[in-house]
C-alpha cells in the first residue's frame, strides 16, 4: 500500500479545544490510534466536531495537539465534502452510523473513496437507553419515534457503504445481512502483555472458600444506563441473605454522590468500597487480576461495552443482566451467568448461589481468560486493518471494472 494513503476517521465523540494548543480527548481514542499505526501503512486523520463541554468519560485527558499520533481536524461533519476527502488523499473513511454521519456514505461515493461504518448500537439498545434516561413519558415516546426514523436512514447508509465493522454480537446480527463486507470484533484495550496468566488465577483462587468473602466488582460510569443504581440494591439483598461478600465499585458519574449516601444510610460501609477512578493500567487492572472473583454487571441496555472482554482478560467471570450484548458474548464464549433484566433480587440470589460454588467460579475464570486470549488489542486491530485493506482493494477493482466498461462503451471500435 502506498505510504501516502490516509485513513480518515470520523470520531463521534466531540473534542474540547483548550488554550495553548491543547485538546481534551479520551485515553481510549489515543491508544486506538497508536495501535492502528502499527498496521496501517500511511497517515491517519481524525475528524471531530467541537464541544464547549467535557465529554464525561472517565478516561478523558488533556493532550497537546502537535504531539498527537494523528492529524486532528476539528470540523462540523456537515462540512465534509468529496473535495475535502480528496484533499486529505483519503484511502478509506471510517464513520459511525447515526444522525451526524449517515450522509457520509453518499459523500464517500461521490468522492470515489470507500466508506466503512463502525456500528455499536442496535435499535433495541438505543431504545433501551432512551427508556432508561428519559423519565417523561411524552419525551420518551418522541425519542423512540425519532430512533425508529433514524434506523431507516442508518440502514440505508449501511447498505450503501463499502464495508461494515460491528462492535459486539448485537449489531453484527442486526446488520451483517445488509452490507457486502461485514466484520465482527470485540472492542478492547487489553494487550497481550496485560492478560492474566493461569498462574495468577491459581494464586488468586488458592484460598477461595466459603469462609472467605466473595469479592465482587463493578467498573464503569456510575449512571442509570450502566445499572449503577441497581448495584447497591444487590448489595442490600446479599447483606440480608447474610452472604459473605465484598463489593468494589470503580468509576464516577451522576449517581456517585447518591451512592455514597445510600451506603451510609444502609450501613454498607464494611462490604461496599468505592474506589473512585484509579489509573487503569497501573492500579485498576492489576488490582482486578489479583483480588476479584466475580464481576457484577447490571447494564440495563445492550451496548457493546469493552468492560466484558476486558474483565475476562483478567480471568474474572461475569454475572450480568440479559442484555443483548452480554447474552451474545456469554453464548459465544460459553462463560458467565446470565440473569433476567432489571431484577436485582434475582441477581443477588444468583451471586448467593455462586458463593457456595467457588470451584465453578474458578473453572469459569479459566474459560473467560481463554476466550479473551483470542480477542486481544493487537489481534483485534490487526484484523480490522486487514479488513480495511480488503475493502479498499475490492473498491479499486470495482472502480477499474466500471472504468473499463465505460471505456469500451464509448470506444468506436466496439460500436
Amino acid at each position: 500500500m502506498p505510504t501516502n494513503n490516509n485513513l480518515t476517521i470520523l470520531q463521534p465523540l466531540q473534542a474540547k479545544l483548550l488554550p495553548d494548543g491543547q485538546v481534551l480527548l479520551t485515553r481510549k481514542l489515543i491508544e486506538a490510534i497508536v495501535e492502528l499505526n502499527n498496521y496501517w501503512d500511511g497517515s491517519i486523520t481524525v475528524m471531530m466536531e467541537e464541544s464547549q463541554f467535557e465529554n464525561g468519560n472517565i478516561d478523558q485527558k488533556v493532550f497537546k495537539i502537535n504531539e498527537l499520533p494523528f492529524n486532528l481536524e476539528v470540523i462540523s461533519f456537515d462540512l465534509i465534502t468529496p473535495a475535502l476527502l480528496k484533499k486529505h488523499h483519503s484511502s478509506v473513511v471510517l464513520a459511525v452510523p447515526g444522525y451526524r454521519q449517515n450522509h457520509i456514505a453518499q459523500v464517500c461515493k461521490l468522492a470515489g473513496v470507500p466508506c466503512i461504518y463502525v456500528s455499536e448500537y442496535t435499535l433495541k439498545t438505543r431504545n433501551q437507553i432512551a427508556s432508561v434516561t428519559t423519565s417523561n413519558p411524552i419525551m420518551r415516546l418522541r425519542k423512540l419515534l425519532w430512533e425508529y426514523n433514524q434506523e431507516k436512514k442508518q440502514c440505508k447508509a449501511i447498505v450503501m457503504a463499502d464495508g461494515l465493522q460491528c462492535n459486539g454480537t448485537p449489531t453484527y446480527e442486526a446488520y451483517k445481512h445488509i452490507n457486502r463486507n461485514p466484520l465482527f470484533f470485540f472492542d478492547t484495550r487489553i494487550s497481550e502483555d496485560m492478560l492474566a496468566t493461569e498462574a495468577e488465577i491459581e494464586k488468586r483462587t488458592a484460598n477461595s472458600s466459603q469462609a472467605q468473602p466473595l469479592r465482587l466488582l463493578f467498573s464503569g460510569r456510575l449512571v442509570k444506563m450502566k445499572g449503577a443504581d441497581h448495584l447497591l440494591l444487590v448489595a442490600q439483598e446479599l447483606k440480608q441473605m447474610k452472604v459473605n461478600f465484598e463489593l468494589f465499585i470503580s468509576g464516577s458519574g451522576d449517581l456517585e454522590k447518591t451512592m455514597h449516601k445510600t451506603i451510609a444510610a444502609n450501613q454498607l460501609q464494611n462490604v461496599v468500597k468505592m474506589l473512585g477512578v484509579p489509573d487503569f493500567k497501573t492500579e485498576f487492572f492489576p488490582f482486578v487480576k489479583k483480588n476479584i472473583d466475580l464481576f457484577v454487571c447490571c447494564h440495563r441496555q445492550g451496548d457493546p461495552s469493552c468492560t466484558y472482554i476486558e474483565t475476562m482478560s483478567c480471568g474474572v467471570p461475569i454475572v450480568g443482566y440479559a442484555n443483548e450484548a452480554f447474552e451474545g458474548i456469554s453464548a459465544m464464549s460459553e462463560t458467565g451467568w446470565v440473569v433476567p433484566m432489571n431484577q436485582p433480587k434475582v441477581m443477588a440470589q444468583k451471586i448467593a448461589q455462586l458463593s457456595q460454588q467457588r470451584e465453578a467460579i474458578k473453572s469459569m475464570s479459566f474459560k473467560s481468560l481463554h476466550f479473551a486470549q483470542k480477542h486481544t488489542f493487537e489481534k483485534t486491530f490487526k484484523a480490522r486493518v486487514e479488513h480495511m485493506q480488503q475493502v479498499i482493494a475490492q473498491s479499486r477493482q470495482a472502480q477499474e471494472a466500471t472504468e473499463n466498461r465505460l471505456s469500451e462503451e464509448t470506444n468506436p471500435i466496439f460500436a
